[in-house]
């Protein structure tokens, strides 16, 4: 490709760094807290591309006000060598096909991948890890609770800071081979690719109808014990579920409490 198509391409994927930044689409890429960098680089990517557009011209006014001066003296010459530019340039065409690298950022704008779901959850153990500390529940009842915050504190914390107090919890369905179960949400470090799930298994009063990555509303109380993932052995909390709702998917389907 040629500095100009070179240039358009790279206007194309500011733009579409740009579109994604300024709606919710990013969310399905990268966590919310780096939507400046993605800002900032649409916004260089697209003043890259100008200044490349800008030079080209420039450049290009130059090398012909220079072949104009030196038309009169060197008519033949010049027509001789152009006529071998030109067969040159038939001969070596440039390859279309690398046009084929528009579609990635035509995609990137026109389609939006659905978030990590039910399939992924049960095909990756649970990511849970110890936190460093708790922080204080709020005083609403019943308390309202990340997935992440409850399974640490059920599993960690050994539930002591939950002992009575009822909890309100959301996330997406997860059922796995023998129908049980689990309220998941997906972590992220830092975007979609290394997601992570962070399961509760559910008991209690559930739904009559359970349908995979259907978001619910659950409220519930702590129960004691453990299960372990079959993926990776990892724990997996319990909730006594005491009533459950279905909910909209979220704004941000992913839980960012991950790194807090």
């Amino acid at each position: 490709m040629n500095r100009q198509a070179q240039a358009a391409v790279m206007f194309l994927l500011g733009a579409a760094l740009l579109h994604a930044g300024a709606t919710d689409l990013y969310l399905r890429y990268v966590k919310a807290g780096l939507r400046p960098l993605l800002l900032a680089s649409g916004a260089v990517l697209i003043a890259a591309a100008v200044a490349t557009v800008w030079y080209e011209r420039k450049r290009a006014r130059a090398a012909h006000g220079t072949e104009h001066a030196a038309h009169g003296t060197e008519h033949a010459a010049h027509g001789t060598e152009e006529g071998t530019e030109e067969a040159h340039a038939h001969a070596h065409p440039e390859p279309r096909i690398s046009w084929l690298l528009v579609l990635p950022l035509l995609s990137l704008i026109l389609v939006a991948p659905p978030a990590l779901g039910s399939y992924s959850a049960l095909r990756s153990g649970t990511a849970l890890k110890q936190p460093y500390g708790y922080g204080k529940l709020s005083t609403s009842d019943p308390v309202p609770l990340s997935v992440v915050d409850y399974a640490s504190r059920a599993a960690y914390g050994h539930g002591n800071s939950l002992h009575g107090r009822p909890v309100r919890v959301t996330g997406f369905l997860a059922l796995d081979r023998g129908g049980a179960p689990f309220l998941v949400r997906m972590a992220l470090n830092c975007c979609a690719a290394d997601a992570q799930p962070v399961k509760i298994a559910l008991t209690g009063k559930l739904p009559p109808v359970l349908r995979p990555d259907a978001w619910l509303e659950v409220t519930g109380t702590y129960r004691p014990g453990l299960m372990h993932d079959p993926v990776n052995n990892g724990p997996i909390p319990y909730l006594e579920v005491v009533s459950a709702r279905p909910v909209p998917t979220p704004h941000d389907p992913y839980d960012e409490t991950w790194n807090n």
